[in-house]
């Protein structure tokens, strides 16, 4: 790789700069999802003034409410923002004319081949590209495979004829938010950020280190790209490795859970994954693919990385069998029974359902003839296999109606002694159950 583009401080720069320390910066986020909404909300609460875009006019319409639907953020705090004109919410890209920095916070999924889309990220960038003027900071948040900031977005803004680094400056800072989590939040989640050029570097740092706690500057845009890749891919394989290491346990009859506990108990040299039903959320099921897909597009085959993503990709079949044996227990067959699936959102304590294995077994089981329904202290509704489910509460008359329970999520609201009690058979994927000894428990 060659090495970055040092520039002096540019005179665009040194007003940027200036500007940002001020607080007189006016700023945008393009995308309020889960990473652009707290992000924006971090920006308006040091005092900028904050555009967020966003195509759904539902959210738009939402957030000019003072209503918050990313469960990290409070209304209130949104509410408040709106109020003193400090976070303001419009689907008009019109307004990157009058602002400074630019943070692009779009979603990137995988095509149905598993290969990158980074088709909301080039329209972003062609917004951008279309309304940008001297001395404006672009920084990319979105998780994208290294290399798409100075192959995509740089040429797109450079066709402006405008120069990086002395006419606008341009940034990738991987996102790395974890929903739901009490302890690490946006604002004291290092921020990785590397610049095309280090006067790049330099004012997106500045602009960071107005509100996040710690700011982490790296060599070039593609160092910070394959941070989050990394990240995530650590996390892939190794929940891989105690996938298939349940699967080998179930077999020698031994327990994984008493296993891993015991492993733990070393100071050094071993940090505990645990197994479950499969990866969900945006990043760990889908970044490992960028990784791969652009090893590939290099001529190397990142195979260790290929086979942790089959091992996870297998675990939501592997419960539906866990389902199969409990009923076989019983004398029923998965055709015509009634199954309850216990939490469908991607993980314990938060409502984002994106790339849940809780979907690929209820749609597993719906296709082997079992009539499916759920309950979801976060998911109030789901729409699933062309119907709108209701999440189902969990009381002994209602759990009594069910052949089945699989504990698919592991919400600390789930009433877990009620659900052994009232319930024929329950598949725990998540070891809620620890502890619990019952004839009618098939663990994972």
């Amino acid at each position: 790789m060659p090495p970055r583009r040092a520039t002096r401080s540019a005179p665009a720069a040194e007003r940027l700069a200036r500007k940002i320390e001020n607080r007189t910066a006016r700023l945008a986020v393009i995308g309020l999802g889960y990473v652009g909404l707290p992000l924006a909300v971090e920006f308006a609460q040091a005092g900028f003034q904050v555009h967020g875009i966003d195509i759904d006019l539902a959210r738009v319409r939402q957030l000019r409410r003072g209503h918050s639907y990313v469960q990290d953020v409070a209304s209130r705090d949104v509410a408040a923002l709106v109020r003193s004109g400090n976070l303001i919410a419009t689907h008009d890209f019109a307004v990157l004319k009058r602002v400074d920095a630019v943070n692009v916070c779009v979603p990137t999924p995988l095509s149905k081949q598993r290969d990158p889309d980074v088709s909301y990220i080039v329209a972003a960038a062609r917004e951008v590209a279309s309304h940008l003027h001297r001395g404006m900071l672009v920084i990319l948040e979105s998780t994208t495979y290294p290399g798409t900031t100075d192959e995509l977005i740089l040429p797109l803004l450079q066709e402006t004829g405008m120069k990086v680094g002395k006419d606008f400056f341009l940034a990738f800072s991987p996102e790395r938010v974890d929903p739901g989590n009490p302890r690490f939040n946006t604002r004291n989640i290092p921020k990785v950020v590397g610049g095309v050029t280090s006067a790049c570097t330099e004012v997106a740092v500045q602009l960071y280190r107005q509100r996040l706690e710690r700011v982490v500057p790296v060599s070039s845009p593609q160092v910070a790209e394959m941070v989050k890749l990394l990240e995530n891919t650590f996390r892939s394989v190794n929940i891989g490795l105690v996938n298939e290491l349940a699967l080998m346990c179930a077999r020698l009859k031994i327990d994984v859970w008493e296993v891993i506990e015991a492993a733990a108990t070393k100071p050094f040299g071993f940090m505990p994954f645990y197994p479950g039903p499969g990866l969900g959320g945006h990043c760990i099921p889908i970044d490992p693919f960028y990784l791969s897909w652009k090893a590939r597009a290099s001529g190397f085959e990142a195979r260790f990385i290929e086979l942790a993503g089959h091992v996870n990709g297998q675990m939501p079949d592997y419960v539906v069998n866990l389902v199969a044996e409990g009923l076989n227990r019983r004398g029923r067959a998965v055709r015509g029974s009634r199954v309850l699936v216990l939490g469908v959102a991607y993980k314990a304590d938060i409502d984002d359902t994106r790339e849940s294995p809780s979907l690929d077994i209820m749609e597993t089981l719906r296709e082997r003839g079992a009539k499916i329904e759920y309950s979801d202290p976060y998911v109030s509704t789901l729409d699933f296999a062309g119907r709108r489910l209701k999440s189902v509460p969990l009381t002994a008359t209602q759990l009594r109606r069910f052949d089945c329970a699989v504990i698919a999520t592991a919400h600390k609201a789930f009433p877990y002694g009620t659900v052994l009690r009232h319930s024929k058979v329950v598949v725990d994927s998540r070891n809620a159950l620890r502890g619990r000894k019952s004839a009618k428990i098939v663990r994972l």
